[in-house]
């Protein structure tokens, strides 16, 4: 027992080491402050309505219609599982203390990759503060994308357990593999879980071609399959969401539109343009190196030295000036706005091509393939054929926008290899002279690259942007001209600063292999040399500033006078377009109320047809047939107003007739010219719902709405004949079940998007419940199969871990 002690302390310091940097970068926590997050607040508006719900009722509504008129919750937040994993999940992430436990587990994940990978626990360490420490996912963390910073955080241990697993440790590797796949599906990023895949399918292809080559296929497939199993248990474990998911995929925006006329349309998936729309031009790849080869943010500050604010002190005085400069577009790529850049340290680049050019083997080809295949991809619409052809005949490539995303694959292989190398260095596992060698051509191939834009910036590249022809017009040609001198500037001094990053890494080399320093002082320098470089980047980006206090960030949707004034209306449910806050790029007015807008990737794809066809173009028409009893306006003075839709065609109505149409593009083209209150649009493939059915009238017939809860409907009716109903609520047919007086009976279609239903004559009670089968079914094999998983795992790792102390006690 004693001699197993000290191969833990490193494990043991390792945590506190990571936990306290953590605290540290995000200590305004620490003074109850929180990170004022524009996707936190867009999420907390998404969700206001069935948060409410849950705290009133203790039942989770799986549908609000608080966003686009009506759509289901799961595409929001993961609705309760049995999936037993989750503790597991919620331990790894300190009971969800964040945004610490971000940079905790992404951290923690690395360092166990680093040690699957049979690296020096001390540079593990080390290796994973550069992981962690990775500009743009603190930049993600940051925007609030919570989702996909946790997805990330799986990335590593997901690969280094498949990579255990071919490397004979087929259990752990396996057991390893499932669990982190289980907690990655759990948080529901399914983007960088695809690209997980890809990851690991690169790395089976490579492992395949060494198996073919030394006629062990029948072990590889042995292995495989043991990780197939695994990753099952991790699938079922997770069943509940991934059915609704892909269930809705079908029917999303993401599932292509429908229209053949549309500039949307496709067969399946998101439009090229759209997938393709935030590109990085192909030499913005030099930003892992160079932070600031593209100006860095979109919007961000300069100092008192910069160009622009001596062009403004002059003209308008020092403090005019200070806050000009404080707001500046110094970004001036080809992608509509960022951020700041994906930089993942000018020593990991330095080290990544050293270990692409003295590692041999599978180890090299895999993480060089994977990471040229990552870049190419994510300049996108620049290398139009690569993208198209992915688009085209990758399955599920095109149902995922931003392609600028995959660079989280750069972001773990590049300090992945890096770490790797210097490990072996450390190891003495190449000859001096080679390695020398070696380092000698990086250095002056990567140094040399650094020294031309430290020398002549201005001779390769022009520092300016598409956005700035507006300051050439506005005839600010002085304050452009300021402009792309401090760009110029900025490149040059970060150049300057990455040379210095690599020759230091590159002096730390030569003195570990002439044995100038040892072994654990060339990882601590290491490991503060990383520390510095990462560290000083990110706080550009993410500093004391990204954080408020906490009633401030609590306080972000305040109610305007227009919100008071409609929430005053007694009615149980009505809708509100908010034309003032920008109707579809925000959750304000969902946070309110239920409302026509909203934001959000992936909505219902009818709802997105509608959108662009009709609700963007103010028809008043469809808005009257979505209920908008109120809008709310920007008054020429002061706070936005509301304003009363006396045309707001209520909660359900009576048509006197209905016109059929063969396709999708007639339908949504006869909404321009009819009256929703007499007449309804309906597509051939529901008319076996009209069948026997005649128009006749009750002038005195009635149907009025009884009960509301997001997920349930509640109705009376009255008629002495059979009625043709049409409801102001978007119809979606995996999930919405409706009964007249008890029995179940179909409804279906009309109006494009909303829902109709032939009701018979007489009074009765209509009920709308969302009650999606899928989950119910996915619930019971998502309990049974995390047991499975969380007690194989269990066994595993004690199995392990009981031979590691029965290795110490047979020492002599």
């Amino acid at each position: 027992m004693k001699s197993f002690m000290p191969k833990i302390y490193p494990h043991i310091l390792a945590v506190f080491i990571f936990l306290l940097i953590a605290v540290i970068y995000f200590s305004p926590v620490l003074e109850g402050k929180t990170l004022q997050q524009s996707d936190m607040r867009q999420w907390n508006g998404m969700r206001k309505e069935i948060k409410d719900y849950f705290e009133e009722t203790g039942e989770w509504s799986l549908w609000t219609n608080s966003m686009f008129s009506g759509m289901p919750t799961y595409m929001i937040s993961n609705p309760p599982t049995n999936n037993v994993i989750t503790k597991v999940h919620n331990i790894l992430n300190l009971g969800h203390k964040r945004p610490v436990s971000f940079l905790f587990v992404a951290f923690l994940g690395f360092y166990i990759s680093l040690l699957a990978f049979r690296v020096n626990p001390w540079l593990s360490i080390a290796g994973a503060i550069a992981y962690g420490l990775t500009t743009n996912f603190l930049l993600l963390i940051e925007g609030g994308h919570v989702t996909k910073v946790m997805a990330i955080t799986y990335i590593a241990p997901i690969v280094s357990g498949v990579y255990l697993s071919f490397r004979g440790k087929v259990l752990l590797g396996s057991i390893m593999t499932g669990l982190f796949l289980s907690m990655q599906i759990l948080v529901n990023h399914l983007q960088i879980t695809y690209y997980t895949l890809i990851i690991v399918l690169v790395f089976g292809l490579v492992e395949l071609i060494v198996a073919v080559k030394e006629k062990t296929v029948a072990g590889y497939f042995k292995t495989l399959g043991i990780i197939s199993i695994a990753a099952l248990l991790a699938i079922g474990s997770n069943l509940s969401t991934f059915l609704l998911t892909y269930e809705y995929s079908k029917y999303s925006s993401r599932g292509g539109s429908e229209l053949t006329n549309s500039e949307k349309s496709t067969k399946d998936g998101l439009d090229p343009d759209y997938i393709t729309m935030w590109s990085q031009s192909i030499d913005e790849t030099l930003a892992l190196l160079i932070p600031n080869y593209y100006g860095g943010a979109s919007q961000a500050s300069l100092g008192k030295n910069s160009e622009t604010y001596k062009l403004f002190e002059q003209s308008q005085g020092p403090q005019r000036a200070s806050q000009i400069v404080s707001y500046l577009p110094l970004y001036w790529g080809q992608k509509p706005f960022t951020g700041g850049p994906v930089y993942v340290g000018a020593g990991i680049v330095f080290l990544f091509i050293l270990g692409i050019v003295m590692i041999k083997g599978p180890l090299r080809w895999w993480i060089l393939s994977i990471s040229l295949l990552a870049i190419a991809l994510s300049w996108g619409k620049h290398f139009m054929g690569l993208s198209m052809l992915f688009i085209n005949h990758v399955p599920l490539y095109n149902k995922f926008r931003d392609v600028t995303t995959i660079l989280v694959i750069v972001q773990f292989t590049f300090p992945l290899l890096a770490i790797i190398v210097f490990n072996r260095i450390l190891n003495g596992e190449y000859q001096k002279k080679y390695t020398l060698k070696q380092l000698k051509y990086v250095l002056y191939g990567v140094g040399g690259l650094i020294l031309i834009f430290v020398l002549f910036p201005g001779t390769l590249l022009n520092f300016t942007g598409p956005g700035d022809e507006q300051f050439r017009t506005q005839n600010m040609q002085p304050f452009l001209d300021a402009l792309i001198m401090d760009r110029q500037m900025l490149l040059r001094k970060d150049a300057l600063r990455s040379l210095l990053f690599v020759g230091v890494i590159a002096g730390l080399v030569y003195l570990v292999l002439n044995n100038k320093i040892k072994n654990q002082y060339a990882i601590l320098a290491f490991a503060g040399l990383m520390l510095i470089d990462l560290w000083t980047v990110d706080k550009r980006y993410f500093n004391s500033e990204s954080f408020v206090p906490k009633r401030n960030s609590e306080s972000a949707y305040q109610p305007l006078q227009a919100d008071l004034e409609i929430l005053k209306d007694t009615d149980l449910y009505y809708r509100v377009f908010d034309i003032a806050a920008g109707p579809f790029n925000s959750t304000r007015a969902s946070y309110f109320h239920s409302s026509i807008g909203g934001y959000h990737a992936a909505k219902i794809r009818r709802y997105d047809d509608l959108i662009s066809h009709h609700l963007s173009k103010n028809n008043m028409k469809v808005l009257n047939m979505l209920n908008t009893k109120y809008f709310i306006l920007q008054a020429q003075e002061g706070e936005p107003v509301a304003r009363l839709n006396n045309d707001a065609m209520g909660n359900a109505w009576f048509v006197k007739k209905y016109s059929l149409f063969g396709s999708a593009d007639e339908e949504i083209t006869a909404l321009n010219d009819f009256n929703p209150s007499e007449e309804t649009i309906i597509n051939e493939r529901w008319i076996d719902h009209l069948e026997g059915f005649t128009f006749a009238e009750d002038s005195n017939a009635y149907i009025v709405l009884t009960e509301y809860k997001p997920n349930q409907l509640v109705y009376h009716f009255q008629s002495t004949v059979n009625q043709l109903t049409i409801f102001s609520d978007i119809y979606y047919e995996k999930g919405w079940n409706v009964t007249i007086d008890g029995q179940e009976v179909d409804h279906f279609q009309a109006n494009y998007i909303l829902r109709a239903l032939i009701i018979p004559d007489g009074t009765h009670e209509i009920v709308f419940r969302f009650d999606p089968s899928s989950y119910q079914v996915g619930r019971n094999i998502t309990a049974a199969s995390s047991i499975i998983l969380l007690l194989i795992s269990l066994c595993v790792f004690g199995w392990n871990l009981r031979g590691a102390f029965r290795e110490e006690e047979s020492l002599p």
